[in-house]
């Protein structure tokens, strides 16, 4: 099955990041991708929809660790709307090769890995295994932009 078949099947809708929509620019100087041979680096993605940010604050204190995965989800499915911009086409993703999460909590939250895989749960189940399932590594972290609870940045092997 194609993956935007997939998309369709699960109700997720893509935002559209061409032209303007990538909101990343918003915080600085960036560009959304890079593409070198066949690998697609993504620049950071974050749980954002319209404009509005999900769930903003610390996990472990003003939100929890699930509402904490539901906004790793959201990133996950900006991240997938980061390769298809950069792509065209998303079954030109051939696999997952490494996401670095960061968890915005407090210093006593140690399941950063809990929220974590709201992102990483959704890539495996839109891009199936093992092409969904990459390296992973999660930093809990102070705070991050705009309150928000969860950020990451991945690198995906490309045809």
């Amino acid at each position: 099955m194609r993956v935007e078949d997939r998309l369709v099947q699960m109700g997720i809708d893509l935002p559209d990041l061409g032209g303007d929509g990538y909101y990343g620019t918003t915080y600085g100087r960036m560009k959304p991708h890079h593409i070198v041979g066949n690998v697609l680096y993504l620049s950071g993605h974050t749980p954002v929809r319209d404009g509005k940010v999900l769930h903003p604050g610390r996990v472990g204190d003003e939100i929890t660790a699930e509402q904490g995965y539901q906004a790793a989800r959201l990133t996950g499915i900006n991240m997938i709307a980061g390769m298809k911009h950069a792509l065209g086409e998303l079954d030109r993703v051939r696999g997952l090769i490494r996401c670095l999460c960061f968890v915005a909590c407090t210093p006593d939250f140690y399941d950063v890995h809990l929220v974590s895989s709201g992102c990483s749960d959704l890539l495996a189940e839109v891009f199936g295994d093992p092409a969904g399932i990459g390296g992973r590594a999660t930093i809990g972290v102070q705070s991050l932009c705009d309150r928000m609870c969860f950020e990451t940045w991945a690198e995906v092997e490309i045809a």
